[in-house]
């Protein structure tokens, strides 16, 4: 017979949730440890990393996979979107109370049955905007694994 898991906060991840709450600045699992690590020195990036994904299934935090970047986690449960800069990679949230028809359009238009959505978009943020209009980058001045990835014509 299968038996659940039971919850328990720990002190760990409580301090885990706290500080993820504190960030609004969607970070990655190495970033939450480095902010975690200042209130548990001896904490590790294994923990923190098995405890973010426990604290995601529990409905306390949210993973982030946004295509192209690297995992980010969401303190906030409310239903929101967001957008990466594909720059620079930054994900702030999106200030619009989330689209509720655009589920029933979906529900209505196909067979699926539509338990919820996310919905994250792309662009760049003004820093990069800015660097980029005042020095565009010429192949020449390309990483080089930028110019391996370039396709060429």
């Amino acid at each position: 017979m299968a038996t659940k898991k039971r919850f328990r906060m720990t002190r760990q991840r409580r301090i885990i949730v706290e500080e993820l709450q504190k960030l609004h600045s969607h970070p990655t699992a190495d970033e939450v440890y480095d902010t975690v690590r200042k209130r548990v020195p001896r904490i590790s990036l294994g923990t923190v990393y098995r405890n973010l994904e426990i604290l995601s299934q529990w409905g306390l935090a949210r993973k982030l996979d946004l295509a192209g970047a690297p995992r980010r986690f969401d303190g906030s449960m409310e239903e929101h979107y967001h957008v990466r800069c594909v720059g620079c990679g930054e994900v702030e949230d999106v200030p619009v109370e989330p689209l509720p028809d655009l589920e029933a359009s979906i529900r209505s238009n196909t067979d699926f049955e539509i338990i919820g959505h996310r919905l994250n978009f792309l662009g760049f943020c003004p820093r990069c905007r800015r660097g980029a209009s005042e020095s565009p980058v010429s192949p020449k001045e390309k990483e080089p694994q930028d110019i391996a990835n370039t396709k060429l014509g």
